[in-house]
């Protein structure tokens, strides 16, 4: 396959000038930095607020004070390294840190610090406890980006998870599908996986990440009609973030054109406060009246998209934001909350659930599952080198 030259430091891309080259050197040291050259095509250069290029080019503001490094706190999910299981039938499998470039938002920036290690090449022990625990019926692979393991990789744990009888759904999350098209549609084996494993019984789901409907080319697109060829079903989500795609043209344009590609529009996310996320941030009222502006132009297959907070307590979906009140509800619950309706005051200047005024009644900080995770909320603010820690070895009983 002719795949990309990934490109990891901010001297090499001389579109940017070289003052601010050097003035966005310090951040790459804090929030790690890549890209590849199929993706910086799609940058317009003579555009300082060009989307594509907030989106993966670092910014000052990244260094401000802001959010917290895991901001859903999700090493209190942890059932075992590399595994997560915070709702009843969902597990997750942290199987990579590594993307196809990285976005400067990401919720999980933390694993590509060089002194954590979530993501779990050996991927065993967290096969063996969804084997043992049959109410886990889909199991979404995570990141960092699986698809940008190695194929043979992929088959080892697809074939692992269909070799338990109670997993009916594996998922990928993966913006692969437009970093790098090419890395799916130039791959028959990786297409020969998914044929064999994505069946009528029990389909392989992929949730493509497309912020912005400049990434929808025509490589994508080809790549996504790959996929569908193969039996694999697949869904888009998004967060909905200021300078990249807040604009409800820009969503309009993205539902729409998710739809017409057989791509089902899934979710729209509030910006979790995560540390160096402070250009991105929109109030709650602001993203809530984009979305509603876009779905309000859009087909009722635009209109399927929910609008969520990923909270540490569970996926809050917003239902409304009127009159200084926001109506929620609980559309996944670590607590067995589901469908918990809330109404609670909504300051113009709240971004996250946190922020709203008598929200601790419905939920608790939840204790840590295992031990053999760091939280990296406890840990330097700044990453340091040279000293990746790695879960503990788990003990065998």
């Amino acid at each position: 396959m002719a795949q990309p030259k990934y490109i990891t430091k901010i001297d090499q891309i001389k579109e940017i000038p070289e003052d601010e080259r050097e003035r966005l050197r310090p951040i790459t040291e804090k929030f790690v930095f890549r890209v590849n050259e199929y993706y910086l095509q799609l940058i317009n250069w003579e555009d300082p607020d060009d989307p594509i290029k907030n989106l993966v080019i670092p910014n000052e503001n990244e260094l401000s004070e802001y959010g917290r490094w895991d901001a859903s706190d999700e090493d209190t999910n942890y059932v075992v390294p590399g595994c997560q299981h915070k709702y009843e039938t969902t597990a997750l499998l942290i199987c990579s840190e590594v993307c196809g470039a990285y976005c400067r938002y990401c919720f999980r920036k933390r694993l590509f610090r060089n002194d954590v290690k979530e993501a779990m090449s050996d991927v065993d022990p967290g096969i063996e406890y969804i084997r043992n625990h049959p109410e886990i019926n889909n199991v979404l692979l995570t990141g960092g980006d699986p698809l940008i393991l190695a194929t043979k990789k992929l088959r080892y744990i697809i074939e692992e998870l269909r070799s338990i009888p109670h997993v009916k759904i594996i998922r990928i999350g993966s913006k692969l599908p437009v970093f790098n098209p090419m890395r799916i549609y130039e791959d028959e084996e990786l297409l020969d996986l998914f044929r064999e494993y994505s069946t009528p019984d029990n389909r392989i789901y992929v949730m493509a990440h497309v912020n912005h409907p400049r990434e929808l080319t025509a490589e994508a697109k080809r790549g996504f009609q790959a996929l569908h060829d193969a039996g694999v079903m697949v869904v888009n989500q998004t967060p909905v973030l200021k300078g990249i795609n807040d604009n409800p043209d820009d969503l309009t344009e993205l539902l729409d054109e998710l739809s017409w590609a057989g791509v089902t529009p899934y979710y729209f996310f509030i910006n979790r406060p995560v540390a160096g996320n402070n250009d991105f941030v929109l109030t709650l009222k602001e993203a809530y009246e984009a979305v509603e502006e876009a779905k309000a132009r859009t087909s009722g297959l635009g209109k399927r998209i929910r609008l969520s907070m990923s909270h540490t307590s569970g996926k809050i979906e917003i239902l409304a934001i009127e009159d200084g009140k926001a109506y929620l509800k609980y559309h996944q619950s670590r607590d067995g909350n589901y469908g918990k309706f809330m109404v609670l005051d909504c300051p113009d200047d709240a971004t996250w659930f946190d922020e709203l005024p008598g929200n601790e009644a419905y939920w608790k900080m939840p204790t840590k599952k295992t031990e053999d995770v760091v939280s990296v909320n406890q840990m330097s603010d700044m990453p340091q080198k040279g000293q990746r820690r790695a879960p503990r070895k788990q003990q065998t009983s």
